[in-house]
């Protein structure tokens, strides 16, 4: 068990170069392996999820050259649809569930067995929603607990066949696998989510020369995606944004710290994944938004981030979708806001990593902080100018609790 040991600053000055964002480094790999030609991903973010994603390509039969640059770098050299061979042994995704759900997807649409794990954690996640779409689709998946859970087998098959799925919440990773098992369907496979949830699958595809229809989900509307099997994509030139979830905690370490000014150059600022800035707003952040330009179809843009007292809000309904990975460290700035954070309608945070509503309300009030679990949420009180007590404290295996928590 690894220990760390954060002291309190009393300043925090200058620039940040934050990683690359872990959402587009999953699906540019995975799309760069069934493209014809090479793929080369600028600035990839080279941690333990996303690595797991590219060994599970590498044993699918598809060579990768890493490259040590300033900014991390990958080549893939793909070799068109047909190109994945079935491995010679357990894909083990780790505590990625990205990487599980994301490659049932792609594999349900080749013609092999593959076996899909993690660890206990990963295994623990639910699975049903992805499964039972990809079997209406043709392929044969089975998992453990009658299908709800990690190992999963996927006997894929090719062609697949398209369907209109209705998913009953709004999930970027069931999303983007079902349009990845249509890359293989006869016919356009249709997906709609009752709320837009992040777009990188549909922003990505056409970099890579394909073909995505996208209606509706403007102002929490629904949104319905098409994707035309068949389409045969082809190597691309990918950069990938600095990661906002990631830059995140800096954003909120430089709000609450008593003196500090920090730029963040390049983050991503998809209009799907910015509910913490505009929330953050709404409490009286003090954020500046300067540069806003296109990488890879992603907005992208400078930040600028200057201490700020803040107040409490109230958060629920549509606006989860766009902050889910930022609860935690919401959960901090809530702490030292006046009155009352109270998040609700958020139960998918109890099936991440860990159950983050359980997880943050009893490791805030190890700070001293006034918290409510809620059975869809959680209430905190908040004191501007707090003085939080030092606390031993738990990460439960969850990266983001660690970060929220230092």
């Amino acid at each position: 068990m690894s220990r760390l040991i954060v002291r309190p600053a009393g300043r925090l000055q200058g620039e940040a170069t934050i990683p690359g964002d872990k959402s587009i480094t999953h699906r540019a790999i995975l799309l760069a392996a069934v493209a014809e030609g090479p793929t080369t991903i600028h600035h990839y973010l080279p941690a333990d999820d996303c690595l797991r994603t590219l060994a599970a390509v590498e044993a699918l039969g598809l060579p990768v050259k890493r490259e040590a640059t300033p900014i991390p770098l990958l080549r893939i050299s793909g070799g068109g649809p047909t190109a994945l061979r079935e491995a010679d042994h357990l894909l083990d995704l780790g505590n990625s569930g990205t990487s599980l759900r994301l490659l049932t997807g792609l594999l349900a649409g080749q013609p092999f067995i593959s076996i899909l794990t993690g660890d206990v954690s990963l295994r623990r996640r639910p699975m049903r929603r992805v499964i039972e779409p990809l079997r209406r689709m043709g392929a044969e998946i089975y998992g453990w607990g009658g299908g709800e859970r990690a190992p999963v087998v996927v006997r894929g098959r090719r062609p697949l066949q398209a369907i209109d799925a209705e998913l009953p919440v709004a999930s970027a990773q069931l999303k983007s696998a079902l349009l990845l098992a249509g890359l293989f369907a006869d016919g356009t496979t249709h997906v709609t989510e009752p709320i837009r949830s992040r777009d990188h699958t549909e922003r990505l595809l056409p970099q890579f020369g394909a073909v995505v229809t996208v209606d509706g989900g403007v102002d929490g509307q629904p949104s319905r995606i098409g994707m035309t099997g068949g389409q045969r994509l082809r190597g691309a030139e990918i950069h990938i944004p600095a990661d906002l979830s990631s830059a995140a905690f800096v954003i909120v370490a430089a709000t609450i710290v008593k003196a500090a000014e920090v730029r963040l150059p390049a983050v991503g600022v998809n209009p799907t994944r910015t509910g913490l800035l505009d929330l953050l707003g709404e409490m009286g952040a003090k954020i500046t938004v300067e540069r806003r330009r296109e990488l890879s179809g992603e907005p992208v843009a400078d930040l600028i981030v200057r201490p700020a007292s803040l107040r409490g809000v109230a958060i629920g309904g549509d606006r989860l979708p766009a902050m889910i990975d930022e609860f935690p460290i919401l959960c901090v700035a809530a702490a030292v806001a006046d009155g009352e954070t109270v998040v609700r309608n958020a139960e998918e945070l109890r099936l991440k990593e860990s159950d983050r509503i359980a997880v943050m309300a009893a490791e805030l009030r190890k700070f001293g902080v006034a918290v409510e679990e809620l059975a869809d949420g959680i209430r905190i009180s908040g004191q501007s100018g707090r003085r939080l007590r030092g606390a031993v404290c738990q990460s439960h295996g969850d990266h983001r609790i660690a970060m929220a928590l230092a």
